[in-house]
Order: structure tokens, then sequence, then C-alpha cells
């Protein structure tokens, strides 16, 4: 999977490169150099939004290893519950 990378400039300028690079992997175009948008083939929208059925499935999903993913700590304590 190729993953590119257009301006919105070059994005408007080239949209038949842009899909053509879209068959490759995802196209993400930017806006004032931030990620604004993405650009797929439509088959790879319609396996990134189908219903998944449980988490080792949404975890075997292609391109899931790429992903960064680090939550912070949490530190749950029981507290006591005062009856009166």
């Amino acid at each position: 999977m190729t993953i590119t990378t257009l301006t919105s400039r070059e994005f408007n300028q080239g949209a038949s490169e842009a899909k053509r690079a879209a068959s490759q992997g995802p196209v993400f175009i930017t806006d004032r150099g931030k990620p604004a948008h993405v650009l797929l083939t439509f088959e790879d929208y319609q396996r990134l939004t189908k219903q998944r059925r449980n988490i080792a499935d949404a975890l075997a999903m292609p391109g899931v290893a790429d992903i960064e993913f680090d939550p912070p700590r949490v530190d749950i304590r029981s507290q006591p519950v005062d009856f009166s």
C-alpha cells in the first residue's frame, strides 16, 4: 500500500493523478500543511465502513498495524460507600 500526500492546490490541478494514486492506497490532501481530507477508492471505503462483527475482525483490518495507539494508563480504585 502506497500513501500519497498532496496539497489542496496539487489536488485541484491534478485530480486525475490523485485518482490514479488512490488505486495504490489512500491519498491525504492537506490544507495549509495539515491533513484535511482522504481520497480512497470506493472499494477501500466500503471495506473500511462495513459492519464489523467483533473486535478480532476490527483488529485484523489491513493497515491497523500502522496506527499508533497508546492510551493513558487509568488507575481505578474502589471507594468505601456510606449508606447512612
